[in-house]
């Protein structure tokens, strides 16, 4: 069997993909312009894809194929619907950033509410060494102990965060599905979180339902002392709302590791914070520790062998 890995470039070369068997080989590409995809899996029987976009029109071409294994955990980038009318199998790698996301999470806030980057800035420019006392205090340092995080996503992810932040003495809510009028048990009802959180943090899948989430009304809602992170799907934030937000101080800050469009464009609204301390971004690392990289790695060709296993039986 055929197998293309439309963007292998994604991830690093020494994140190891090992074929499962002798009997597939597979052709891998660093990247794949949308021009070049219907070429390159027109013969293919296993197509690995990470964002690169596989639309019906593209996906009725490929005469032989029988697998997608997206090397990611969202499968927004496929359209499932002709692959279910079609019996295509369609994979995605769950749980396998449980720990690095969580992780990533933690670092973003730790820097929003102890000001880190500020005061680095500031050292490497010379304050310290022109400061009167032992220390210079430029910037407000705050506790995360005594503070209340909402966390959007009750999966493996949000769980993890809630067994991290109750280590640094956060108490935590799960929010319950926004619109919805009855929360279930162990879970606070979606606009009265935003208003009672100090920390408000976005952990669940991109939908129809979840886009826009936190939206103009949200940060209004929101404590003005309160910090707002999304290191899930840039969609579920409006983008041109948190901007104004930030900009007006409805809220303390916000860290973002997401964007609408990926890789974030010049034209994004979120580029008219870049000198703004309290915004912080990065472009979509969270997932991305070695461990976890490796461990997608794993899992993706683990079910590329069951599937060749089964199909050959």
């Amino acid at each position: 069997m055929k197998a293309v890995f439309l963007d292998r470039g994604s991830f690093p070369e020494h994140v190891t993909f090992n074929v499962p068997t002798s009997s597939l080989s597979i052709t891998e590409y660093p990247h794949t312009s949308p021009e070049q995809v219907v070429e390159r899996i027109k013969h293919a029987d296993v197509i690995l894809v990470n964002k690169t976009w596989l639309s019906a029109e593209t996906l009725a071409q490929c005469t032989h194929l029988k697998m997608i294994q997206v090397t990611a955990t969202g499968t927004n980038n496929v359209d499932l619907e002709y692959c279910k009318k079609n019996n295509i199998l369609v994979q995605n790698v769950a749980d396998y950033s449980a720990n690095s996301v969580p992780e990533h999470t933690f670092s973003l806030l730790l820097n929003l509410k102890r000001n880190l980057d500020s005061y680095v800035r500031a050292v490497k420019q010379g304050a310290w060494s022109k400061s009167t006392h032992f220390c210079f205090l430029d910037y407000p340092i705050n506790d995360l102990a005594g503070s209340t995080m909402l966390i959007v996503g009750n999966g493996n992810i949000g769980k993890n965060v809630a067994r991290i932040a109750e280590a640094f003495g956060i108490h935590c809510l799960f929010a319950e599905r926004k619109h919805t009028d009855t929360a279930r048990e162990g879970r606070i009802a979606f606009a009265e979180g935003i208003k009672v959180a100090d920390i408000v943090t976005l952990h669940c899948p991109l939908t129809a339902e979840t886009k826009s989430m936190i939206g103009k009304q949200e940060l209004q809602d929101m404590k003005s002392t309160a910090v707002l992170l999304n290191v899930s799907r840039g969609g579920l934030v409006d983008e041109e709302a948190l901007v104004e937000a930030i900009k007006t101080q409805q809220i303390l800050g916000a860290a973002m590791d997401v964007a609408t469009l990926e890789p974030m464009s010049s034209v994004n609204p979120l580029n008219a914070l870049a000198d703004y301390p309290n915004f912080l971004l990065t472009p979509h690392v969270a997932w991305a520790s070695e461990q976890a990289m490796q461990t997608l790695a794993n899992i993706a060709m683990g079910h590329i062998k069951d599937f060749l296993l089964t199909h050959s039986s």
